[in-house]
């Protein structure tokens, strides 16, 4: 994945990011930047420092995008 701006996670913040209870859950491919950060026990909480719409079609859409759909159809059916 990509991204188009210079803000990046601070990785001497990791420790305290994850003993906030986030997860580090990617990362670039040279393992020097946080791109993902998760919170574990939130039904969908994902952080990107990317743009998934880059990789999407209309009819092959991003995984992240799927799983929210997913997620949010899950979350109608348990709240409806």
């Amino acid at each position: 994945e990509r991204h188009r701006h210079r803000y990046e996670v601070n990785n001497t913040l990791r420790d305290k990011i994850e003993k906030a209870g986030l997860r580090v859950s990617g990362l670039s491919t040279d393992k020097q930047l946080v791109e993902v950060i998760e919170l574990p026990d939130h039904p969908f909480f994902i952080a990107g420092q990317f743009h998934p719409e880059f990789n999407s079609t209309p009819r092959d859409g991003h995984p992240l995008f799927e799983g929210f759909v997913a997620a949010a159809g899950e979350f109608q059916k348990l709240n409806h």
